[in-house]
């Protein structure tokens, strides 16, 4: 079922069992389309986008009117507000998309070669995958994009907040859709303005094949909770960083900053730092200073509080919680045997920093950690578009399963082994 029918129709029923099988059967058709077909769908999706621009903004100053009469946290506010920058990026991630190689269907060297036999792999689509979102109405058009790329069928399924925008923007893809050589029935937006709950959708497991939550941590925890499809968990914020004593105090401003600079949800923004208990209370005042000069809020441990007033004491719930925000924790340590523990009970493991000039310090702080990334003197910033990168990336992953770290288009795929005999025993 697309959406161009019923199931974009407000009052009208949706029964999951048939949208999934019909979605199945669509990407039966569409993993056999050629390469050069799915690149022109893309590029009649992304022009489409552009056409219905001021429709789609208009949508959105309905839905950010409608937001004033309920209580949403500042955090949907911020991603609900779509900017006509963020939708210029939509048009060129699937631009892009469609002048990338073609993912599936390359042939790569089999992990497990037989006897006398000629074998090798090769990436293929996942099948039916859904994304189910808070707000970010932009993430609807680049999961479509990443979905038809690797010739898997999406289902979107945004929250009631964004329903407006997410319609207008489903009417936009459905038309560059129509106006292609793919089968439309390939991208199904469920009406998130019905009553259709998120438990229904994530044990369809006859014909769906991955379930990708993406929103604040709690509900992306509710969400796997309740599948019985497999799940990849995207993972937000409440990322560390370890200020080791050798560490340069520049060095960590530009990280700390830089990580939040994906708006407007920055996936891998430092939001705690560990210091090392060795750095002088100027320098550590200097950052300080700095932070909050370029408009974020420092909080600090007890220690820190103490000898600086004017930083807010952060709660013990808090060094496990990401903020979401432009706010950082600042907390005393004595060495990086501190460090590590900590960083490992506290860190959502996903992007987490070291800032040191020890080669071997940087060498104990990589082995010593189990997170999806680890980053020695850089900025985990995240970016969706990424310059000079083969890839479109939705996410980070921070679950040990199915995939770990950036969620490319890789992550929906998965691989089949073709073996070659001659007839002989």
């Amino acid at each position: 079922m697309t959406v161009n029918s019923e199931a974009t129709d407000p009052g009208h029923s949706v029964d999951l069992f048939t949208v999934l099988r019909v979605a199945n059967e669509a990407q039966q058709r569409l993993m056999v389309t050629r390469s050069a077909d799915r690149s022109q769908g893309l590029f009649a999706m992304a022009e489409a986008l552009k056409q219905a621009a001021d429709l789609i903004l208009e949508a959105n100053t309905l839905d950010l009117e409608a937001s004033r009469e309920v209580d949403l946290s500042p955090v949907v506010l911020r991603w609900l507000k779509l900017t006509p920058e963020r939708l210029d990026q939509m048009v060129e991630i699937l631009e892009r998309l469609g002048n990338l190689p073609d993912p599936i269907r390359q042939a790569v060297r089999s992990p497990y070669p037989m006897h006398h036999c000629q074998s090798f792999s090769q990436l293929r689509p996942l099948g039916v995958v859904a994304l189910v979102y808070e707000a970010l109405p932009e993430l609807g058009a680049i999961m479509a994009g990443m979905g038809i790329k690797t010739g898997n069928s999406v289902v979107l399924f945004g929250c009631r907040q964004a329903q407006h925008t997410n319609r207008a923007i489903a009417q936009a893809l459905s038309k560059g859709l129509a106006a292609s050589k793919l089968p439309e029935d390939c991208l199904v937006v469920l009406p998130s303005e019905q009553d259709i709950y998120v438990r229904d959708l994530v044990v369809q497991d006859r014909y769906l094949d991955l379930v990708i939550p993406y929103g604040r941590p709690k509900w992306v925890f509710q969400v796997s909770q309740r599948a019985t499809v497999p799940v990849l968990q995207a993972a937000l914020g409440n990322c560390y960083l370890y200020w080791a004593s050798s560490g340069d105090v520049e060095t960590v401003r530009w990280v700390v900053r830089d990580s939040h600079g994906n708006e407007p949800d920055a996936v891998n923004a430092v939001e705690k730092v560990l210091v090392n208990d060795r750095h002088s209370r100027p320098t550590v005042s200097m950052l300080i200073d700095s932070l909050q000069a370029e408009g974020f809020e420092v909080r600090g441990d007890d220690t820190l509080c103490r000898e600086f007033p004017e930083l807010v004491l952060a709660s013990d719930g808090e060094w496990r919680s990401p903020y979401l925000s432009k706010t950082v924790a600042l907390r005393l340590v004595t060495g990086l045997e501190e460090a590590l523990p900590w960083i490992r009970a506290n860190s959502s493991n996903h992007a987490d920093c070291i800032v040191t000039e020890s080669y071997q310090e940087a060498h104990e702080f990589a082995l010593g950690l189990e997170s999806a990334s680890i980053h020695i003197n850089a900025s985990p910033r995240f970016q969706r578009n990424p310059r000079g990168s083969g890839s479109i990336l939705l996410g980070m992953s921070n679950q040990k399963g199915y995939r770990r770290g950036p969620i490319g288009l890789e992550s929906l795929t998965t691989s089949k082994q073709i073996i070659q005999g001659d007839g002989v025993p």
